[in-house]
């Protein structure tokens, strides 16, 4: 199947959002795009440099579908994050379910830095952050940078550190279930380590980038089995896959 770049509609029913994960509230869907070599990124850092307009389109698209973005705040910061936006020709569809008119970016940080550019924290949809609790310093960066309303703690940094189930659940229950995680990298590995990335959509760009570029999901080795194919685009050399974890 092909896609056009311009074709909002056409994406929008290709990458139709799944219902809740069973078990959880949430369906966590990633987005990432590698070259043919696994480089997620260009010599500058940036995935955008490895990225095409129809790879950017479908970005845009999975976002006017997501309630939350969720994504590290280290590649929020490199990526220069502001607060999500959505396509018009998406918010009617956002309308019709009862959701809000954008995602809210959700940063995960264990410092407590976070991108506060471009409004990130500005109504009429600030961010929020998702921090391990037993850090003063952290929970003081974090607050001062978003407001302590939006600082949601998650773990404890004394047992084990970041509890991503709990924090899933806690955007559960703010009606956030639509959850595109964005990376970086190792936030990807964790969700997959803790068996919660439920389907990854990733693009593959014609290029080869070589060098030491990082791969789409890093960290602790977690079982190679249980995706599938539930969709395959293309538009020149360019494919979009999406792959379905099979629960």
């Amino acid at each position: 199947m092909t896609a056009g770049s311009s074709d909002v509609a056409a994406i929008a029913a290709a990458y139709e959002w799944p219902e809740p994960s069973p078990g959880r509230g949430t369906w966590v869907r990633a987005n990432m795009v590698a070259t043919v070599d696994g480089a997620t990124a260009g010599d500058d850092g940036r995935s955008g440099t490895v990225s095409s307009p129809v790879d950017r389109e479908v970005f845009r698209v999975l976002r006017g579908l997501a309630d939350v973005v969720l994504v590290g705040a280290g590649t929020a910061r490199t990526e220069g994050y502001g607060p999500a936006k959505v396509n018009q020709d998406l918010l009617a569809r956002r309308r019709e379910r009862g959701a809000a008119d954008a995602a809210v970016v959700v940063q995960v940080t264990r410092s407590g830095r976070v991108e506060t550019g471009r409004g990130m924290f500005d109504p009429p949809r600030p961010g929020l952050v998702v921090l391990a609790d037993g850090d003063p310093d952290a929970l003081t960066r974090a607050r001062e940078a978003a407001g302590a309303d939006q600082v949601l703690l998650a773990g404890h940094v004394r047992s084990g550190g970041m509890d991503l189930a709990d924090a899933l659940e806690q955007l559960a229950a703010r009606g956030l279930t639509r959850v595109l995680c964005e990376g970086g990298p190792t936030l990807l590995g964790a969700l997959a380590q803790a068996n919660l990335l439920d389907e990854l959509c990733l693009t593959t760009s014609p290029a080869v980038v070589a060098g030491d570029a990082a791969r789409a999901v890093t960290g602790a080795a977690v079982d190679p089995r249980g995706y599938r194919l539930a969709g395959l685009l293309h538009e020149g050399s360019t494919l979009l896959a999406r792959w379905v974890r099979d629960r």
